[in-house]
C-alpha cells in the first residue's frame, strides 16, 4: 500500500529509492509553496479531460466575455477556469491581489492607488472623475472617489478594453486547441502577454498603499462636497426652476 511504499522509499539505499525520495521531496515542496500538487503530464495527455470539458470551457469563456463584469474581474474569472483551481491556494491569493494593479500599470504606468492619489482633487471639475455611479448628471458620492477606474480617460478605458479582450482571445484560442491551463499557467500567461504587448510591467506593489489612496480621496471629497452642494441642482430643483420660469413668462404675457 501507499504507506508501505513511502516507508520503504525513505529507508532503502538504492538508485531507485533515491529517485523516489527526490520525486517525493519535489511533490512536498510544491504542496508547501503552492497549496496543491498537479500531475500536469497526465492532464496534457488527455487522461482526465475529454471533448465535453473543452466545449464547456469555451462556453464559459464566451460567457465571461459577454458579461458586464469589470475588466479586471473578467481576467480573474478566466483564472477560475483553471483545471486545478483552488480559491485558497497561495497562487490564487497572489493573482487576485495583483491583477488589478498589473492592468492599471500596463495602461497608464501607475497602480490603482497611485492613480487615485495623482488624479483625485477637490479643485478639479467633478473631482477629477471621468465617470461615477450617477453620472453624468447625478451627485458624486464618497463611494465613487475610491474607485480607480472612475479616473481613467476615454483613451485609457478603450486601451484597457483592448488588452482584456485580447487576453480573452488568448483564453478562447487555448480552449479551442484543447490546451488545459493551470493556475500557474494563467499567472505566467498574463505577465507574458503584457510583456509581449510591450506594456509597462509592474515590479513590486507600487509607491502608494490602497489605504493611503482611499484616505486621500476621502479627504479631497469632503472639500469637494461643500462646493458640490452649493452648485448641484437635483431633478426637483430643476423642475421648480422650470415652473418659476413658466410663471414669469405667463405674467409677462
Amino acid at each position: 500500500n501507499l504507506d508501505a511504499i513511502i516507508s520503504v522509499g525513505y529507508r532503502v539505499n538504492s538508485v531507485r529509492a533515491t529517485q523516489f525520495r527526490q520525486w517525493a521531496t519535489q511533490v512536498l515542496r510544491n504542496f508547501a509553496i503552492k497549496g496543491y500538487v498537479l500531475d500536469k503530464k497526465r492532464l496534457e495527455n488527455g487522461v482526465l479531460l475529454d471533448e465535453n470539458y473543452f466545449e464547456r470551457l469555451l462556453e464559459e469563456i464566451r460567457e465571461i466575455r459577454l458579461s458586464e463584469r469589470m475588466f479586471y474581474q473578467k481576467i480573474t474569472d478566466i483564472y477560475t477556469t483553471s483545471i486545478d483551481y483552488n480559491k485558497d491556494a497561495p497562487t490564487t491569493k497572489d493573482f487576485f491581489a495583483k491583477v488589478q494593479n498589473k492592468l492599471h500599470f500596463a495602461i497608464h504606468g501607475h497602480t490603482a492607488a497611485e492613480l487615485i492619489k495623482e488624479r483625485a482633487s477637490s479643485k478639479k471639475e467633478n473631482m477629477g472623475l471621468t465617470t461615477w455611479e450617477k453620472a453624468p448628471s447625478g451627485k458624486i458620492l464618497k463611494s465613487d472617489v475610491g474607485i480607480a477606474k472612475n479616473y481613467l480617460t476615454k483613451d485609457e478605458l478603450e486601451s484597457l478594453g483592448r488588452v482584456v479582450n485580447s487576453f480573452l482571445d488568448l483564453a478562447e484560442d487555448r480552449a479551442k486547441r484543447q490546451i488545459p491551463s493551470t493556475m500557474e499557467d494563467w499567472s505566467k500567461l498574463l505577465d507574458s502577454f503584457l510583456e509581449l504587448s510591450e506594456r509597462a510591467k509592474l515590479d513590486g506593489k507600487g509607491s502608494v498603499s490602497a489605504e493611503t489612496a482611499l484616505k486621500f480621496a476621502s479627504s479631497e471629497f469632503e472639500k469637494f462636497r461643500i462646493l458640490q452642494d452649493k452648485l448641484f441642482e437635483s431633478d426637483f430643483d430643476k423642475e421648480v426652476k422650470h415652473l418659476l420660469q413658466d410663471n414669469e413668462n405667463k405674467e409677462k404675457d
